[in-house]
């Protein structure tokens, strides 16, 4: 069944944990909704395991577009929740409805994800009264990395673990149907998680809450650029992959592949004709010079 916004309230309330991945193309995005991933979050997070930027920050809207078709058309069950990137909500109201609006009517996204907690509050409630549902996401904000100082663990003071209750609060009140928390202390988020009445999904935010979500490729090992203490290696499919890639350069090189199994045929007889062909009128071509 095509899991909805619903689909996670109802999960938060019978205590059933929500399935998150991040999901950038068509062909995975395939293989994690046959899996039954319940969410596949198109992160801006693509600016560095996709595009290879240092961080999140100069995503585009465009980029977030061309991803976010690609994985909804392989997503048949999963909800497919799409970021907003850095500065395409945060300077108007009226900018962060149209940008949302962008990615549901354009991309096919059925939720938008933005960062932020009181100051966004105006922007969650304009999309949601545009019936268009909004996932909150507390702590660590990554486009918020420079004014945060880099990528820290948030809330471990008393000032900074009222401030994400408030924010919380706020966000909830706002009108997000769910709210990611990302590297905060595991108990908080577990207090936090009963507090709300929308569903949390932790990453780097302990077994209390709603949900947890990771970057597919870390979680596969195939990005090394960074290596969070939250991250749990579920297959070494990086380290499979290169192995891969190296053994088919070797067969290359060695002629070992393509083989015969690989390797489409045509009748002799056809081929002896248009060799033939080609000799005699290559023939006539050389007389003529």
């Amino acid at each position: 069944m095509k899991n909805t916004v619903m689909t996670l309230q109802r999960q938060k309330r019978d205590g059933e944990k929500i399935t998150m991945l991040t999901a950038y193309d068509y062909s995975t995005a395939k293989l994690m909704d046959k899996a039954g991933i319940n969410c596949l979050l198109v992160g801006d997070s693509l600016g560095m395991v996709m595009l290879g930027y240092d961080s999140t920050l100069p995503v585009t809207m465009e980029d977030m577009l061309h991803h976010t078709k690609a994985v909804v058309r392989g997503a048949e069950n999963a909800l497919v929740v799409a970021d907003l990137p850095f500065m395409s909500y945060q300077v108007t109201v009226e900018g962060a409805v149209k940008n949302a609006g962008r990615l549901v009517k354009e991309a096919g996204a059925q939720a938008v994800k933005l960062e932020g907690g009181r100051e966004v509050c105006p922007q969650i409630k304009a999309i949601t009264q545009a019936s268009i549902p909004v996932i909150g996401h507390l702590g660590l904000t990554p486009q918020s990395v420079n004014a945060l100082g880099g990528y820290k663990v948030q809330g471990r003071e008393i000032d900074a673990a009222e401030k994400l209750l408030e924010d919380a609060l706020a966000v909830q009140n706002a009108g997000a149907v769910a709210l990611v928390l990302e590297c905060i202390p595991g108990s908080l988020a577990e207090w936090l998680s009963e507090v709300l009445t929308i569903p949390t999904i932790g990453i780097g935010a302990g077994a209390g809450c709603d949900g947890q979500v990771l970057v597919y490729q870390d979680m596969l090992a195939m990005y090394s650029d960074l290596s969070p203490k939250f991250v749990k290696n579920f297959g070494s499919i990086g380290e499979l992959m290169k192995e891969s890639f190296m053994t088919y350069a070797n067969e290359v090189k060695k002629g070992i592949f393509p083989a015969v199994e690989h390797t489409y045929k045509i009748d002799q007889e056809v081929l002896d004709k248009v060799k033939k062909k080609y000799e005699e009128e290559h023939h006539d071509n050389r007389n003529d010079h």
